[in-house]
């Protein structure tokens, strides 16, 4: 039997932005995201050594980007992609998880602020991701400095992205060390709109809403991002459609049980394993989409989020 909704969890769900699709847009989502964020400023942040912005190469051009770094000798280099369904979210937004992720890895963190739909649509968001990562593979003697040990990450819709970039990198022979994928979307064909394609993942039911993330949002998400439905089965978006995942980089993949994503990313780690990639899945008992920045708040995402950053760190230290 499933763990329960995690209660401090439970009194966080209706203080949470985006939760209503019929009256948002993009710029609403966008505000509401960084509200949140600015709600925690009484609340010091996580702290690292250094925190400098800088600029990555683009799929178009220049993005800005975020370093974060705890010490000063060589260490792993982890590219991170926020989330925000694509449309929203931003180097803000996301500050305190990358702060997490570089305590808790030793990693020097980039962070990456790719172009957002609805101004630029798929591919967009997909090029900017995997040419910041080759920019920073080809500088990483700024960074941490050492090749053998970069890794990816991302959370929601930057998982996707993380998760994308990871193959694209497999074909491109840039050999990444691991990727962390937190409650990523891996399919996105129908839209969250077809009722077939949805029947085959049962938490898009389960989970359609009451936890923060619904199924009709992630409709939302989806209308912004695609340009037309036929995108949806490629793999750049899709990344559970790829003809193979074979080679791609060991991976932690975190889901969370009540959350409509939960059964793709299951399914992405499922089929990770089967094409013989090492991989973990935490499965998020008793958590919801987006718990990676509760842990302030509430114990159990702490914990989870821990245990996840803590894998994906043995991971690098294991080096490619």
């Amino acid at each position: 039997m499933a763990a329960p909704l995690d209660p401090v969890i439970a009194q966080i769900i209706p203080l949470m932005p985006m939760r209503d699709p019929t009256v948002m847009t993009p710029q609403s989502a966008r505000d509401s995201l960084r509200a949140l964020a600015a709600s925690r400023a009484a609340i010091p942040p996580p702290p690292v050594d250094h925190v400098r912005d800088i600029t990555v190469k683009g799929g178009a051009g220049p993005l800005a980007a975020r370093v974060y770094r705890v010490g000063t000798t060589s260490a792993p280099t982890v590219v991170f992609f926020h989330g925000g369904g694509w449309v929203a979210g931003d180097l803000e937004t996301h500050d305190r998880q990358a702060r997490n992720l570089a305590i808790e890895t030793g990693a020097v963190v980039v962070s990456i602020d790719y172009r957002r739909p609805p101004e630029t649509r798929f591919p967009g968001a997909f090029e900017d991701a995997f040419a910041a990562m080759s920019d920073v593979f080809d500088r990483v003697a700024e960074f941490g400095g050492e090749v053998r040990r970069l890794g990816v990450a991302g959370d929601s819709a930057g998982g996707n992205l993380a998760a994308t970039t990871a193959i694209a990198c497999r074909d491109a022979g840039i050999k990444l060390a691991a990727q962390l994928l937190v409650y990523p979307v891996t399919d996105v064909l129908g839209g969250y709109a077809d009722a077939r394609e949805n029947a085959r993942y049962p938490s898009r039911a389960e989970n359609a809403e009451g936890y923060f993330l619904t199924r009709a949002t992630m409709e939302w998400f989806c209308g912004h991002y695609l340009a037309e439905p036929g995108h949806a089965a490629d793999w750049r978006v899709s990344p559970l459609r790829a003809a193979s995942l074979a080679g791609v980089a060991p991976a932690i993949v975190t889901t969370a049980w009540f959350d409509p994503l939960r059964d793709e990313g299951a399914a992405y780690a499922r089929a990770l394993e089967a094409a013989g990639v090492r991989v973990k899945h935490h499965e998020g008992p008793g958590l919801i989409h987006g718990y990676f920045g509760m842990g302030d708040a509430s114990d159990v995402a702490r914990a989870e989020a821990q245990r996840a950053r803590a894998d994906f760190k043995a991971l690098l230290t294991r080096g490619a």
